[in-house]
């Protein structure tokens, strides 16, 4: 039970490279934590074929398994171009008009008319990842005059970002609502919600979905970051989506802002996932770049809660390479003497009873050198635990199996399943007995709310030492 486990997660996207229960299973072995489902691609017959082998090889691995449905989000695309493509010289001047084609190579359209009105003098349009940079030189009515920073080709339905300009479009988009719906049906964990831009597009997560399921926010607008405190209380936890994140924001300002948004969601206790290009190379590769196992060690230092590989998993020719090769990287930075995710981060909030237990609970077993026992209903009295970040493993136990799965997310907790409800703090060690009968630790500290059989805050500490 109080084996030391890796602290950080690894979060590993399902895909045409991982798909089947026996390659699940395979990946759970060699380390991942939880799984992503990406509604960016695929049909829900697929997704729900992956959440159902998921389920299987999580029954087959015997340890609660978190899934994550990751939504598409308002990704920005330009319209239908005479040809699929068109050749762009730096002599050109290009209209921009709200369509979805055009026959005209001069004439580009874009089938989102909150974009273009939204486009001032000065802006730029990067579009393909940035592959091609337009400069907005005239408002001219409804359309738009621009022109190219370098020669170049435009391709169809290529993705648009315009950075710096707020875009006025929901964060759910109807394709959104409906899959998100369906995957709350087949019992994922975790909705992911995309191009997160306010608190507000949070809010309207919750009202559309219920209380029910958690919302991760993505950070991937340089928007966000403007209301990234406001963001983060919204949500239940948040994603560093350095892809989109990084195409919007020069390369220098993307581990700027990958440490504030780490920061932010530490100060307010919620789960932190680093996401996007952590080990891009192993798509193709069997080792990644040393570059990329930095950058992983880089998430582990700052104390995020987990990693997510992305293509590596999905599509990669290596899944269970990538898997493999992260949870190595992770274990060396956690047995790193000066790794210290433990240091200081100022709440933002005055500390409640609950987190001051917590806090105890921690600083009571790193000075007895003791595994921490949080007996949880909900799963928030486990994340306060692992929020303190303790040098001791934290072991939670708890009657509900949908709180299993998702405190698989958290950094450093390990988490079991208990079918009975305790009515007594005899019940609760009793409980702890039974899970930890083959273990030799003589001593541990165990924290509660009270009355154990409510969602009531954490609130009791016992130090336990067994004969």
């Amino acid at each position: 039970m109080f084996a030391i486990r890796r602290r950080t997660k690894i979060l590993a996207t399902l895909g045409p490279a991982s798909d089947g229960a026996l390659k699940m299973e395979e990946l759970l072995s060699a380390g991942v934590d939880l799984f992503r489902v990406n509604f960016s691609h695929g049909d829900h017959a697929q997704h729900a074929a992956r959440i159902a082998a998921a389920r299987e090889a999580e029954k087959s691995f015997g340890r609660p398994v978190a899934i994550l449905a990751d939504l598409q989000g308002p990704k920005l695309r330009i319209g239908d171009l005479p040809g699929g493509q068109v050749d762009v010289r730096m002599s050109s001047e290009l209209r921009l008009v709200a369509a979805s084609s055009s026959n005209d190579p001069d004439i580009i359209p874009i089938p989102h008319p909150e974009l273009v009105a939204s486009l001032q003098l000065g802006d730029k349009l990067l579009i393909d990842d940035g592959k091609m940079m337009l400069h907005i030189v005239k408002v001219d009515g409804d359309s738009r005059i621009a022109r190219p920073v370098a020669p170049g080709k435009l391709m169809s339905r290529k993705g648009i970002a315009a950075p710096g300009r707020p875009i006025p479009i929901p964060a759910l988009t109807e394709k959104d609502i409906a899959d998100g719906h369906f995957a709350i049906k087949q019992g994922v964990d975790y909705i992911a919600l995309s191009f997160v831009q306010r608190a507000a597009d949070v809010t309207m997560a919750r009202e559309i979905f219920g209380a029910g399921i958690p919302i991760i926010a993505k950070i991937e607008k340089p928007a966000a970051l403007d209301e990234l405190e406001a963001i983060v209380a919204a949500s239940d936890a948040v994603m560093v989506a350095r892809g989109d994140l990084g195409v919007e924001l020069s390369p220098e300002q993307v581990p700027i802002a990958q440490r504030r948004i780490v920061r932010t969601a530490r100060a307010h206790g919620k789960p932190v996932i680093v996401a996007t290009h952590m080990l891009e190379s192993m798509i193709e590769a069997l080792v990644p770049t040393r570059a990329e196992a930095n950058d992983v060690a880089t998430a582990v230092y700052q104390g995020s809660d987990a990693v997510m590989l992305s293509a590596e998993s999905a599509v990669g020719r290596h899944p269970t390479a990538a898997v493999a090769i992260m949870d190595r990287i992770i274990r060396a930075i956690e047995a790193d003497r000066d790794a210290n995710p433990s240091f200081p981060v100022v709440s933002v909030t005055a500390p409640s009873t609950a987190d001051a237990c917590a806090a105890a609970a921690t600083k009571l077993a790193d000075d007895l050198d003791c595994p921490l026992v949080v007996f949880t209903r909900s799963g928030s009295s486990a994340q306060r635990v692992s929020a303190t970040r303790p040098k001791q493993p934290i072991h939670a136990l708890t009657p509900n199996l949908a709180t299993a799965r998702k405190l698989s997310l958290v950094w450093g907790v390990n988490a079991d399943l208990e079918l009975d409800e305790p009515r007594s703090f005899d019940d609760i060690l009793d409980a702890v007995s039974r899970h930890e009968a083959t273990n030799s630790v003589k001593r541990f500290v165990i924290t509660a709310g009270y009355p154990y059989a409510s969602d009531n805050s954490t609130d009791t500490i016992k130090v336990v030492e067994r004969k």
